[in-house]
């Protein structure tokens, strides 16, 4: 069976190793969700040697203070979901108080219209250039 994610990066590629890489995900709605992608085709984070687990839990922690740092958001959500995808990967998802679900997950029904939420000019360079000097 095809896997998605084995196949393409699944989104723009901000990072990688030779294990995992940091992609950005294109949704106006939620803008600086990442994905952090283990490269090689495993289900569940305990399929990982525990020496992997800590690598990838690292790289998804430090995609969160890139996060932070740049977007300020309100609350980042953290998610390893994979029921669509059954590839391993994070979800890194900023939320703000006007996005169009908050407080409730990304995936509920919206509370709002979309309601653009102001960010710092240049932030998309700002996150990339953020990432590569907390993961480099």
């Amino acid at each position: 069976m095809a896997c998605e994610l084995c196949e393409q990066p699944g989104g723009e590629l901000l990072w990688q190793d030779e294990r995992c890489r940091v992609v950005r995900v294109a949704d106006a709605d939620y803008p600086g969700f990442c994905r952090v992608i283990w490269s090689a085709h495993v289900k569940e984070m305990t399929d990982l040697p525990i020496v992997d687990q800590q690598h990838l839990m690292r790289i998804v922690l430090l995609v969160e203070q890139a996060v932070r740092d740049v977007l300020t958001p309100e609350k980042i959500n953290l998610a390893s979901l994979g029921n669509m995808t059954p590839h391993l990967h994070w979800h890194v998802i900023p939320r703000f108080a006007d996005d169009r679900h908050f407080p409730s997950p990304v995936w509920a029904p919206p509370v709002r219209e979309h309601a653009p939420c102001s960010l710092p000019t240049g932030w998309q360079q700002a996150l990339r250039d953020a990432l590569l000097h907390y993961l480099n």
